[in-house]
């Protein structure tokens, strides 16, 4: 098996991306790795305008920031205890497009292997992130694990 030094964990900023993150931690301390996870920040009230006007209902979008906002702070009390206890982790925040921002992260950091999600939790992100996925599997160079949230399958 591959040894992995840096292992980057992406998270979408939902309270689903904490499984993420406890995955990303676990193989970090097994593998003694560096551990990075790059939040990646999302305006639906831009992909409402351009990809998909009437998709949701106007709450949706509207309640999404805020949604985000919470999902954040839970997240960042999962990292602060992880750093609390001695083991460090960077974090990285990005609003540009997540592709890209993936692929310069793994090139820059050279990174080992990828921690993420196997898919979206909702309606809204899947329209929102849906393509993405394919997109980052094609185009990485590295290993990707893809993390479940539940042993089912998701239920729309």
């Amino acid at each position: 098996m591959e040894d992995f030094r840096r292992i980057l964990v992406i998270s979408r900023m939902t309270q689903y991306c904490r499984k993420a993150i406890h995955y990303g931690v676990s193989l970090a301390r097994t593998y003694g790795a560096e551990l990075q996870v790059l939040h990646l920040v999302s305006n639906p009230a831009a992909m409402k305008a351009v990809n998909a006007p009437s998709l949701f209902p106007e709450e949706v979008y509207k309640n999404y920031k805020n949604i985000q906002r919470e999902a954040k702070e839970e997240l960042d009390k999962v990292i602060k205890q992880e750093i609390k206890d001695g083991f460090p982790i960077k974090e990285l925040i990005s609003d540009r497009d997540p592709v890209e921002e993936i692929v310069k992260v793994v090139k820059e950091d050279k990174i080992d292997l990828i921690v993420m999600l196997a898919h979206e939790e909702g309606r809204l992100e899947h329209a929102l992130f849906g393509g993405e996925k394919d997109a980052i599997i094609r185009r990485m160079p590295c290993s990707i694990l893809l993390v479940k949230k539940e042993p089912e399958p998701v239920k729309w």
